[in-house]
């Protein structure tokens, strides 16, 4: 096994491109979550007895989020990723303006799958653009983590107020229409690509590993990325809920709850800066490990907090998932050739986020069946395993500090 650093590239993308490709980010988790946020208030509007009911006609957003990670990365990399990024933009801002138009379950289930088409282009595009020859690669995914879970902050706290004084419908409008602004911003400012990624010469990975290895490296980071997905899902679409029912008789107002859940995203967020610059300094196995395991014990407290001590613990739940985020996406910079990087990242999202999809489906049912505690302890298990699955990854030698 030998390590090789991919050389920088001095200017890279400018300014604006980097930070719209980091907005795209937080659009993307953005508009995935303003149902799960809105979710009551459209339930009432259809006519459903509870939220539980509706949730359900999510799942098709998440499916289509992981099925179609694979075709947008086979594009991004043998068509070009600066169109699949426009096309990212403007479908999602299409895709929002039709949510709000819908008028039933089965409608807003189709609209919601629409999105998630367009959805699924950002993470095997957006983040392998982002990366391209860069020297810190864990510093910069950690930025654009950052960036992705401040969406899910924005979530959280915009659309509580959206929906308070304008409604559901212009939770989704309003966003729809500042993500179409940016993608005729990106098409302006990014130039066009001379030739699509898969022609390209250099970009390769830091860590040269046999076929052998690369082959079980996938596997890991396959299996380890649908697990971890499972927990965002659960956590990111039924934090709001939780926070709800924990809240029960010390805050209703649904517009608080979402200052309280964009804080604990905000601040979760942060995590991926640090870990995201450990990453580059740091050995990656264990480091991923711990991350793992500590989320254990943290989903189990969680289990059996309310009111202000539900905040405390969920909070520290947060920053640990949060915090785990930048693993998958350096291990992709650290294992595989730039020219292959869209297409092995959609094929890993294909199966981590499609598998992971029915987290948002069983989520109502579940925590109506069981409640909030006992699915919270299933979480915990799912963490566990994580771990487990974290001890497979090659070991590697240390990284050289940045």
């Amino acid at each position: 096994m030998t390590t090789t650093t991919a050389p920088a590239v001095p200017d890279g993308h400018s300014s604006v491109v980097k930070l719209l490709l980091n907005i795209g980010h937080g659009i993307d988790h953005m508009f995935l979550l303003i149902f799960a946020t809105a979710v009551a208030s459209i339930a009432s509007e259809f006519g459903l007895a509870d939220w539980t009911e509706l949730m359900p006609y999510g799942v098709g957003a998440f499916a289509l989020f992981g099925l179609g990670a694979m075709p947008a990365g086979r594009l991004g990399d043998l068509w070009g990723r600066r169109v699949m990024m426009i096309i990212f933009f403007i479908g999602m801002g299409v895709s929002a303006m039709l949510v709000a138009l819908t008028q039933n379950a089965w409608q807003l289930a189709g609209a919601l799958t629409l999105m998630g088409a367009f959805a699924a282009i950002y993470h095997p595009v957006g983040i392998p653009m982002l990366v391209q020859g860069v020297s810190n690669p864990g510093a910069v995914i950690g930025l654009n983590g950052l960036a992705g879970n401040l969406g899910i902050a924005v979530a959280a706290l915009v659309t509580g107020f959206i929906v308070k004084w304008l409604g559901w419908r212009e939770a989704f409008v309003i966003p729809g229409l500042i993500s179409i602004a940016c993608g005729i911003w990106f098409a302006l400012a990014c130039p066009k690509e001379s030739e699509a990624p898969a022609k390209r010469k250099g970009g390769k990975a830091q860590v040269s590993l046999s076929p052998q290895m690369l082959m079980r490296a996938f596997m890991v980071m396959t299996s380890a990325a649908a697990v971890s997905t499972i927990l965002f899902n659960f956590t990111t679409n039924g934090n709001a809920q939780l926070l709800s029912a924990g809240f029960t008789g010390v805050i209703e107002d649904p517009a608080l709850i979402g200052i309280l859940l964009a804080l604990i995203y905000a601040v979760a967020s942060l995590a991926q800066i640090v870990v995201g610059r450990m990453i580059d300094r740091m050995p990656f196995k264990p480091l991923q490990l711990w991350m793992s395991v500590a989320q254990v014990p943290l989903l189990i407290w969680a289990a059996h907090t309310q009111d202000w001590w539900l905040f405390v613990s969920l909070l520290a739940v947060m920053i640990f998932v949060f915090g785990s985020i930048p693993f998958t996406d350096a291990m992709i910079v650290r294992y595989v050739d730039d020219r292959l990087r869209s297409r092995v990242a959609g094929m890993r999202l294909t199966v981590a986020f499609g598998f992971s999809s029915l987290a948002v489906w069983i989520l109502g049912p579940l925590v109506k069946n069981i409640g909030f505690s006992n699915a919270l302890w299933i979480m915990a298990g799912i963490a566990a395993l994580k771990a487990a699955i974290v001890l497979l990854l090659p070991d590697e030698p240390e990284p050289a500090p940045a």
